[in-house]
């Protein structure tokens, strides 16, 4: 974060380009007028937008005014897109700043050559084709209507436009590396990097300072600095304790750039066949995120409501979630930080295999690792859900592209734990052993998991699809069951789609749906699962297996849910 800041969010103007006709006219630099207006940071697909429209629109292009601050003259100024779905061009008063490709993840521009005096112009050309499985999607369906487990597309800007103020030479991102131990590294790449530069740093606790110093350049674009601190405070689920730091990037006695972040002890790890962390057993108990909402789709409305998913999902007795087939918007895992909150951090996928798709994939999958690499909260990686994107892991090349998922988020952080394939199909490079199991009743589940021996070779129980990639042998990683339940029922007095659906019915009253769970989390309790997702935390459109409503009011009660919980260990 910098002090010198200007959001971009608020209306634009917009318009829909299905004749493909705004590159061939030039409408960034030929004065066009465009004819709608919009909410940034909210899709075109949604209420929130102002417009609302689900129908089909590969190319949008968005239009605004802006003026910065006067005592920015002198400074770089830096034009940043969370995220924009899924191709986009970007213009500065008629002048081309870049392009980036890959609906989820954050880019910048330094844009200021293309200013002026007084008022700027910036132009966005969003390109997502609606159709195209190739790319990474998610949960966004390629027909007109949701329908089964697919819901409305989220096209063009999706996440926060911003501005901000930095030096020419400056701190472009920063990884932190805290040990247990107190010893931390931080670790920063360097934009217009400059002979003699040093990163100094100053560390809080509160308003106390318990560390301070001075790192040098290691080479020409990363500069390091490494520090200590005595006793240090670690972050938990209970005790989610944080420590801000200030770092200035300094030539000699004048400062070039300064960020402000922050970061957590916490060490995460198997041991003795359980997830630990800090050395301490924590038995995973999660919910199934889809990250939509009502009005707004992909794009959380406020930080509020983002506080409340938290909040509830922690009432009733659940410790994280995980956040299904959307790279959620960085302000979730800010808070999941600072509330206590873990998360298993999931990749939106494609849903076919070629060339393309690997070079798209890998690409976008490794700046997702960037970006969230320094939350405490994020607890797992997991880049593929249920073969997606893989269809056929008989081939060889789709069965290379997963474990070199695997092997490429180990070489970018080897301190958390990875999931090569979420919920079947694995091969011998995952860390948990994440399993998908919608059995609707306690026996079905009690037969299947209670006597499965976890060690490598084991046998494992036949259901559905199977659990392992072809020439696959079960390295005895610890049992996960990372998807069950998805048990549907309507609180009465909500409104819900005609389609409406869960996984193995719709129970008729709120106790009946809660004799069913609590007969699952038996059967679970007696098997050697270390660790559960229930699916899910809201209904999505006409998906009703939550525990709250789509517009989050809960289904069932919090304090017996929470009871369900406390009974796992």
């Amino acid at each position: 974060m910098r002090s010198a800041w200007m959001s971009l969010n608020g209306p634009w103007a917009f318009e829909f380009d299905d004749g493909g006709k705004g590159l061939a006219e030039d409408w960034a630099a030929a004065g066009k007028k465009f004819s709608k207006s919009i909410v940034v940071p909210f899709c075109f697909e949604s209420a929130r937008s102002g417009i609302g429209d689900t129908s089909f629109h590969p190319v949008v292009w968005y239009q605004r005014s802006f003026t910065t601050p006067a005592e920015w003259k002198g400074r770089s100024v830096l034009l940043n897109f969370g995220a924009v779905d899924y191709q986009a061009e970007v213009w500065v008063n008629g002048r081309n700043a870049g392009s980036h490709e890959g609906g989820n993840t954050p880019f910048r521009f330094d844009i200021t050559p293309f200013l002026k005096v007084g008022a700027n112009t910036v132009t966005v050309r969003a390109w997502d084709p609606p159709t195209d499985r190739a790319i990474p999607r998610g949960k966004q369906y390629w027909e007109p209507k949701s329908r089964s487990i697919f819901y409305t597309r989220t096209s063009g800007i999706w996440q926060s436009v911003w501005l901000e103020a930095a030096g020419a030479s400056r701190i472009d991102s920063l990884k932190i590396e805290a040990s247990n131990s107190g010893a931390v590294e931080f670790q920063a790449r360097i934009a217009n990097p400059e002979p003699g530069l040093t990163l100094a740093y100053t560390v809080k606790s509160g308003e106390s300072v318990v560390a301070s110093g001075v790192g040098s350049a290691a080479d020409g674009k990363y500069v390091a600095a490494g520090a200590f601190i005595r006793g240090p405070k670690l972050w938990s689920v209970e005790h989610p304790n944080l420590y801000d730091v200030t770092l200035q990037l300094r030539k000699g006695e004048a400062v070039l750039d300064t960020v402000q972040s922050y970061f957590g002890f916490r060490k995460v790890a198997l041991e003795n066949g359980r997830v630990t962390i800090n050395g301490r057993p924590v038995y995973l108990k999660f919910v199934l995120d889809q990250g939509y909402w009502p009005e707004s789709l992909l794009t959380p409305p406020s930080d509020e409501a983002m506080q409340y998913d938290i909040r509830m999902t922690k009432e009733m007795g659940f410790n994280g979630a995980r956040k299904h087939q959307k790279l959620e918007d960085p302000r979730f895992l800010y808070w999941a930080d600072r509330m206590g909150f873990l998360v298993s951090d999931e990749m939106a996928n494609a849903y076919l295999f070629d060339e393309q798709y690997v070079q798209r994939f890998q690409k976008e999958w490794m700046e997702a690792v960037e970006r969230d690499i320094n939350h405490p909260s994020v607890i797992i990686w997991a880049p593929l859900n249920e073969s997606w994107g893989v269809p056929d892991l008989a081939d060889a090349r789709q069965q290379s592209h997963l474990r070199a998922l695997y092997h490429m988020t180990k070489s970018m952080d080897p301190s958390r734990l990875v999931i090569d394939n979420e919920g079947w199909q694995h091969t011998e490079t995952t860390d948990l052993f994440a399993v998908h199991d919608y059995t609707a009743d306690m026996s079905g589940l009690l037969s299947r998991w209670s006597k499965v021996e976890v060690k490598p070779g084991a046998v494992l129980p036949p259901h559905g699809v199977n659990y392992l990639a072809p020439g696959q042998v079960y390295n005895g990683s610890p049992l996960y069951l990372s998807e069950f339940g998805g048990i549907a029922f309507i609180l009465p007095g909500s409104k819900v789609p005609e389609a409406a659906w869960g996984y193995s019915g719709v129970e008729k009253t709120a106790d009946a749906a809660m004799g069913r769970l609590n007969g699952q989390y038996e059967a679970i309790r007696q098997s050697p699962i270390i660790g559960i997702c229930y699916t899910q935390i809201t209904d999505v459109e006409q998906e009703i297996n939550g525990l709250m409503t789509y517009d989050r009011k809960p289904k069932f009660d919090v304090k017996r849910l929470k009871d369900m919980n406390d009974r796992l260990k």
